[in-house]
């Protein structure tokens, strides 16, 4: 049997983690694939967030790489290369380096972090497809708990 075809009964033996895993590596790899065909990748639109002060950054400051990268620690992965990234991101004019090796948004950047935002809710269309609110947040909700019921902290 298949677990396209397991009852509620089988599925609520289902182990949590490893299906929070399945999840997570699909919609990632789904987000990832998505912004790819549109010429940036996941992290470098994380990098403009991180830096612009109209979003992520407190106060717009620059930031070196292992700055932001301790910034991401919740969500970055171990192959993502914030240096590699930062460096397209620099060449394309999106960012500037300063002499103390600081990364900083252009204005460019802060168009190109604006212009990347409008395809988020294209790809959230796709991924909710089929799935009403109520049962997202009830969802989220599960998920909450049980990361509070393993001992874990909320974000």
């Amino acid at each position: 049997m298949t677990t396209q075809q397991m009852t509620d009964a089988q599925l609520a033996g289902q182990p949590a983690a490893y299906w929070t895993g399945v999840a997570y590596e699909a919609l990632i790899a789904y987000t990832r694939n998505q912004q790819a065909e549109k010429g940036y990748t996941q992290p470098q639109f994380w990098l403009l967030r991180n830096l612009s002060v109209n979003d992520i950054s407190p106060d717009g400051q620059g930031m070196t790489v292992s700055e932001l990268r301790e910034a991401m620690s919740l969500y970055i992965r171990p192959e993502d290369d914030l240096a590699a990234d930062s460096a397209v991101l620099v060449k394309r004019g999106w960012l500037r380096r300063d002499d103390d090796d600081r990364l900083w948004l252009t204005e460019a950047g802060e168009q190109a972090r604006v212009d990347l935002s409008r395809n988020a809710p294209a790809i959230r269309a796709v991924l909710h497809e089929g799935i009403d609110d109520a049962d997202y947040v009830t969802t989220l909700k599960v998920l909450r708990q049980l990361i509070l019921n393993a001992g874990g902290t909320l974000p």
